[in-house]
């Protein structure tokens, strides 16, 4: 590995968020092209069905392609699904080397579009930037490897770590930066859960609110597609004038209740209603996680009240928090950040990496991942 290694892999990560909002359900992939030390074409995979980011570069490069060495953030694919296999047109455009930021966890793929280049005698490095090209897929390498999605849990709270008033009072709690950030994140999210209290409470949109213009890599309303609206309803409460069933995009309904009869209207308002088990007074979100996976739900972003949030948290399908911090204090009558079991000894205490901290306005965004195990010193 050289520093030029380092230098265009780094370029091929960056061209890869471009299709941050556009690709689901398919991984974010960059190419770079690079023959006598300048680049030949590049480019990033931006919407499902439509050329990968290798294909992609290789046309824009022509007969330039020919020597050259490919940096690509993603292991070429090497199945024909609606697109042909790129490890094959990286073989006939005649590419002299191939550098790899990580295998494709996908075991159609893995391991197998590097051992088709390396048998028609092109070297393949691999492992330059793998940790930053993980960062780009976590949704997608966990719904490979864990056949569950990745899990963000959002919430917001005071300095002294309450969310609302004692009365239920919430907004705002933060500042229009940080709400606008939240928006953010719905738009890398390909489903959106939140609990029927939340629901009955405050009937939210659950949707993104945000122009073309500030999601980068999104051109045209059109090209944006709204996440999946999930409802945890266990008794089947949801009114059918919710207003997130009458917004565009798919709403999705998960009861305990499979053959209630409320559920025609539900289906007659536009949203689908699935049954799961119950568990305790919700629903198993284990279940919850594996069917959502199996629809192609790459990463999916919890909006909701301490309840479901706690619930989650200690059901461990939780992995990463994200919490905006605002500098307010809201007293001890406020309601807390989540219901979470008792824990009585420091060893039953919930540990916590904390992967990121930066404002956002004037508040404290902190990105945390829960630990391996619970304690800790």
């Amino acid at each position: 590995m050289t520093a030029d290694d380092y230098r265009y892999m780094s370029r091929a990560i960056q061209l890869a968020e471009l299709g941050r909002y556009t690709t689901r359900p398919n991984p974010l992939v960059g190419c770079v092209l690079v023959r006598d030390g300048e680049i030949v074409g590049e480019a990033a995979h931006r919407r499902a069905g439509e050329p990968h980011a290798e294909r992609l570069a290789l046309a824009k490069a022509g007969e330039r392609a020919r020597g050259a060495t490919a940096y690509v953030t993603l292991e070429p694919c090497c199945h024909h699904g609606r697109t042909p296999p790129c490890s094959d047109g990286l073989i006939e455009a005649g590419i002299s080397r191939v550098v790899v930021a990580m295998r494709d966890p996908n075991p159609r793929v893995s391991g197998q579009g590097i051992a088709q280049l390396e048998v028609a005698g092109i070297p393949v490095t691999q492992g330059v930037m793998t940790d930053q090209a993980m960062d780009l897929n976590p949704g997608f390498i966990s719904r490979m490897t864990r056949q569950r999605p990745f899990v963000r849990c959002k919430l917001a709270m005071s300095l002294d770590g309450r969310t609302a008033m004692a009365s239920g009072e919430s907004k705002w709690i933060t500042s229009p930066e940080a709400r606008q950030d939240v928006q953010r994140l719905r738009a890398r999210s390909d489903a959106i859960i939140t609990g029927i209290g939340t629901l009955l409470a405050d009937n939210p949109s659950m949707n993104v609110r945000l122009s073309a213009g500030e999601l980068p890599g999104v051109t045209s309303e059109d090209a944006f597609p709204q996440p999946l609206r999930v409802v945890l309803d266990p008794d089947l409460e949801t009114p059918p004038d919710a207003r997130m069933i009458s917004l565009p995009g798919d709403c999705l309904i998960v009861t305990a209740m499979a053959g209630d009869p409320r559920q025609a209207a539900l289906d007659a308002a536009g949203a689908e209603v699935v049954a799961l088990p119950r568990q305790g007074i919700g629903i198993d979100l284990d279940r919850v996680m594996e069917m959502l996976a199996a629809r192609d739900i790459n990463e999916v972003l919890i909006e909701s009240g301490p309840t479901l949030a706690g619930a989650a948290v200690a059901a461990g399908v939780v992995d990463e928090l994200v919490i905006y911090a605002a500098p307010v204090l809201m007293g001890s009558d406020a309601r807390g950040l989540l219901n979470l079991p008792a824990l009585t000894e420091m060893k039953d205490r919930i540990s916590l990496e904390i992967r990121d901290l930066r404002m956002v306005g004037r508040d404290l965004r902190i990105s945390a991942r829960p630990g391996l195990a619970r304690g800790g010193v």
